[in-house]
């Protein structure tokens, strides 16, 4: 109660505030909270405009920010719920709107420049493929959005967008260090020249980590050159390459935690992985006149993972994955009113080959091989959405897609009594959605809207592959999930320098693929309703300060079954987070934070009979020195996060049966500071 009254305490005195800042001179202008452009109806749209709940991170936000990676970022998003199973960001899972169970990635999409990241098989897309200083914004759409962007975009999509160059050269470099031998290292060039812009960007990060034996390592590039052959005519050309190591600690009992929280688990001193990634994205922009616009984008992406799990069930997972990814998306779009109304129509095909190798061995070393599997996933998307303003103020819009994805997958085990397959599995999809949209004051909205969601079985649902004998089959008997989504939202804007949201939501999710709970099988056997309600603020009071906050309420549970009326685990009811930016004379800020997240049923306690993952209120706390010499921007900061060390897990597991049931502890207390230059 004492976490939760600090919060509200917070919140008060900021929504408050407007009122009393009302008070000031005319001769003291507040600052406009600017209008953003975002894509998330797949084409540049005002944020006020699209029917869904979104939240944009600028570069600017993030060069203001002690943040070195993208989950550090999105832990502040309302709604968002970061895990990780070492404390590490290369182990880090996103939930968007309370899906939680073990697998919460499979419901929110991750994009790079519009390409898709998420691994088809059951693992969580990296976070850390970018470098920070690579990316222009960060857009985080909140509800369903299947018709746009299909399989998996039902609590959320977020988009990665990589910077492009404008204008003269300019140069950025960063160094950050910090708590157990943390370094971060960034430099970027970008800059245009006539009708030619580029962007380069580089970035190296290491740290020993805060429990023993999580070690992380991160080495990677981006760029982006862009040619505007004409006014008619854009191409682009951007990628990305990256290296991340790390280590494994795994999971500590309570007694473990009260005794030491930064020991491993014993047994895990082997369990390591490497992961080597490359993208490419082309992009041509046609300009048709008055026959609208042709967008075509040409995707590939490469993921090489070689993963050690001596101490994991079965014993002496050692795993070696290739997955490559060749994609096609052209969409065209027409703005031309019907009548005297205006009016947008976006048609799209999105085509998407994918093909993942596993090589499983007996030992670390690569030497013995005991397991193939070779599987492939090519998925055709056809999608319509419409625009219609049936008033100048009022959006009507509609869409749909059709979409059908094959599954091929073989499967050789280099074991006498082991079972072998090589089969297919094909898959037809549909989704609808309806929305409502109505303007008003300059900035304000509210909306209403329908959609129908679905996903695809991971590879490793389609199949089970990972162990030998009968376990090892082809489940042709599984089924994509599919659901349908409520939505009610609004943004309000009662003075120009503060903003309110509130959005209500409700999705209801039948087939959803779990284990049998006597046969162990992977079957279509859940249904769970999930409701939530997602509250956001954003004050600033010129030269005084910046605040923005958000709370969330959630809730998710099991519709039918042997667990029916159940909470859905790792499902925290409320989250919230505070951050407020203080400025001081000479270019000085002060910057503390606050995240809340409740308590939550441990993973694999689908009858809600443990004990429960804790609750938590962390602080971090910045001071920022931004002065401008000669023309010059220069940042200095210094900051704590984890203030008062508290000791917290964003993960836990429900193991009885087997033994204690284990946590994985978050970081403790970490200083760091750093300083940047752009000239």
């Amino acid at each position: 109660m004492k976490k939760i009254f600090v919060l509200v305490l917070l919140f008060s005195v900021v929504i408050f505030s407007p009122l009393q800042a009302q008070e000031k001179k005319d001769d003291e202008p507040a600052v406009k909270l600017q209008e953003v452009v975002v894509t998330a109806t797949r084409d540049k749209q005002e944020i006020r405009k699209a029917p869904a709940n979104v939240t944009v991170i600028t570069a600017e936000e993030i060069s203001k920010t002690g943040a070195t990676n993208v989950p550090q970022l999105l832990e502040f998003v309302e709604g968002a719920q970061i895990r990780s199973y070492s404390g590490n960001p290369a182990q880090s899972m996103i939930d968007l709107r309370g899906f939680g169970g073990d697998n919460p990635y499979g419901k929110t999409l991750i994009l790079l420049d519009g390409r898709r990241l998420n691994r088809p098989d059951m693992s969580p897309a990296s976070l850390m493929q970018i470098p920070l200083n690579n990316i222009e914004s960060i857009e985080i759409i909140r509800g369903a959005s299947s018709v746009l962007y299909g399989d998996a975009a039902i609590g959320g999509v977020i988009n990665i967008i990589t910077k492009r160059g404008k204008g003269a050269p300019k140069i950025n470099a960063a160094l950050t260090a910090g708590s157990y031998s943390f370094h971060d290292e960034k430099i970027g060039v970008s800059g245009s020249t006539g009708k030619l812009s580029y962007a380069v960007n580089g970035a190296n990060q290491f740290s020993w980590g805060y429990r023993d034996r999580s070690k992380f390592s991160f080495t990677g590039a981006g760029f982006n050159f862009g040619y505007d052959a004409s006014p008619y005519l854009g191409l682009s050309l951007d990628g990305s390459l990256s290296k991340t190591a790390f280590e494994m600690p795994g999971g500590l009992t309570k007694a473990q935690i009260e005794a030491n929280p930064r020991q491993i688990q014993p047994g895990h001193i082997n369990d390591d992985a490497t992961e080597d990634y490359q993208n490419l994205h082309g992009k041509i922009n046609s300009v048709l006149g008055n026959f609208g616009r042709l967008d075509t984008d040409l995707y590939y992406g490469g993921k090489i993972i070689k993963s050690n799990y001596d101490s994991y069930w079965p014993p002496n997972q050692y795993n070696s994955y290739d997955v490559r990814t060749f994609g096609v998306t052209p969409k065209y779009i027409l703005e031309a009113p019907i009548v005297r109304f205006a009016n947008k129509i976006t048609l799209g095909v999105d085509y998407y080959h994918e093909t993942l190798t596993l090589d499983k061995y007996a030992d670390k070393e690569r030497t013995t091989k005991t397991h193939l599997v070779d599987f492939e996933k090519n998925t055709l998307g056809f999608y319509i959405r419409d625009e219609f303003n049936v008033l100048p103020s009022l959006i009507l819009a509609g869409g749909y897609r059709t979409e059908r994805a094959e599954f091929k997958g073989k499967s050789t085990t280099l074991s006498p009594f082991s079972i072998d397959f090589d089969s297919t599995k094909k898959h037809q999809a549909q989704a609808w959605e309806g929305s409502l949209t109505y303007l008003f004051s300059e900035k304000s909205k509210i909306y209403a809207k329908y959609a129908s969601v679905y996903r695809y079985p991971f590879l490793d649902e389609q199949a089970s592959f990972y162990s030998s004998g009968p376990l090892n089959s082809f489940n042709i008997n599984i089924e994509k999930e599919k659901g349908r989504s409520y939505e009610l939202g609004t943004t309000v804007y009662p003075l120009d320098n503060f903003k309110v949201g509130l959005t209500f939501y409700r999705v209801d999710m039948e087939d959803e693929i779990s284990a049998d709970p006597v046969t162990w099988e992977l079957k279509n056997l859940d249904k769970t309703r999930h409701v939530g309600t997602e509250f956001t603020i954003n004050y600033i009071l010129k030269d005084y300060f910046n605040f923005n906050g958000n709370l969330t309420y959630q809730k998710a549970v099991f519709d039918e079954g042997v667990n029916n009326g159940k909470e859905v685990p790792i499902v925290p009811h409320w989250m919230a987070n505070a951050n407020l930016e203080i400025y001081l004379p000479y270019n000085i800020s002060l910057n503390p934070r606050l995240r809340y997240v409740d308590k939550a049923f441990l993973a694999n306690d689908y009858d809600n009979n443990a004990e429960k993952l804790q609750d938590y209120l962390r602080c971090d706390f910045y001071i920022y020195w931004r002065p401008e010499v000669k023309g010059n921007k220069i940042v200095v900061f210094a900051g704590v996060e984890n203030l008062t060390d508290e000791n917290y897990a964003t993960y836990g597991i429900d193991l009885a049966g087997w033994g204690d049931n284990l946590y994985y502890p978050a970081d403790g207390l970490i200083i760091k500071g750093g300083v940047s230059v752009t000239f």
